[in-house]
């Protein structure tokens, strides 16, 4: 790594980490409204996004526990899915 880069990497990590943790958040926060756009359908929401939606799910389906813990249901709520 060259000096020159090494220099911009501190300014990069001295002007980054003390927002480190508020935009891990806000990250995680737009993640839970996309899994709940996506997974609205299924759990009895009308979503006028569903057809769109629909190929989204097996991409959802890896982060759902996650997810549904957050959110703070103990227990998977969709029957057809039990990852708990």
């Amino acid at each position: 790594m060259s000096r020159l880069a090494a220099i911009a990497e501190g300014f990069r990590e001295f002007y980054y980490a003390p927002y480190r943790r508020t935009l891990a958040r806000a990250q995680r926060d737009e993640e839970d409204l996309f899994m709940m756009l996506v997974m609205s359908e299924a759990l009895g929401v009308p979503n006028p996004a569903s057809y769109y939606t629909l190929e989204l799910l097996p991409i959802v389906f890896e982060n759902f526990h996650s997810w549904h813990r957050r959110m703070g249901m103990d227990r998977s709520p969709l029957d057809s899915i039990s990852c708990c």
